[in-house]
């Protein structure tokens, strides 16, 4: 293993109803990496991620976290990432900026940043005090990843970060990504989104249940 290396997947697999999903699953990732995780429909990408985030516990491999086993040192390492799934996460009854400043309460290591500005430069400029439910899909995914212009966690995992956001929205979002990498961070995602990221990494998952 690379002493350079971050973020490590182990031989990881997983089983599903005492069916295998996946297994010898493998990547070492280092600062400023971008990994996409790719497959077809029920591979196993967002369970993955899942892993990733320490939602899922493995049936074999580990995942390591600066050389140490993350679900070992779970809090330390939990503290260092940034986990948002395929849906929003979001308060339907309260509105975006309700909602971010809730996840700022909830989380208190984050950027001083103000909250206004960060929706506003999200496209949400006039929709930060209204129910979330009034919000149109690609509007509460906006919502949604306000997060992560305000976290210091150098980990972010991301699934299908892109569903329901505009060709603008497309192109701000990989711009993020590319920043949070140039800073030193590291990008885990699934998308069935073309990316326009240079130097983007790619894990490929088989369907093991398909192709047995």
């Amino acid at each position: 293993m690379s002493q350079a290396a971050v973020l490590s997947l182990d031989s990881i697999a997983f089983e599903r109803d005492d069916n295998l999903l996946f297994s010898g699953v493998n990547a070492v990732l280092e600062s400023g990496d971008i990994l996409q995780v790719e497959g077809p429909n029920g591979a196993g990408k967002t369970t993955l991620l899942r892993i990733i985030a320490t939602a899922l516990s493995p049936c074999a491999g580990q995942l390591l976290w600066r050389g140490e086993n993350a679900l070992r040192h779970r809090q330390t390492y939990l503290q260092n990432m940034l986990f948002l799934g395929h849906l929003p996460g979001l308060k339907q009854s309260l509105s975006p900026l309700e909602n971010l400043q809730w996840w700022r309460r909830v989380h208190p290591d984050n950027s001083a940043f103000d909250s206004l500005e960060v929706l506003s430069q999200l496209g949400l400029r006039g929709y930060e005090d209204v129910p979330c439910y009034t919000l149109s899909a690609g509007q509460q995914r906006r919502a949604a990843l306000a997060r992560l212009l305000v976290t210091e966690a150098p980990l972010w995992v991301l699934d299908e970060p892109f569903t329901a956001i505009d060709k603008q929205g497309v192109a701000a979002l990989e711009a993020l990504l590319v920043q949070h990498a140039g800073r030193g961070g590291i990008v885990v995602l699934s998308t069935h989104q073309d990316l326009g990221i240079a130097n983007i990494r790619r894990l490929s998952l088989t369907n093991m249940a398909q192709a047995a």
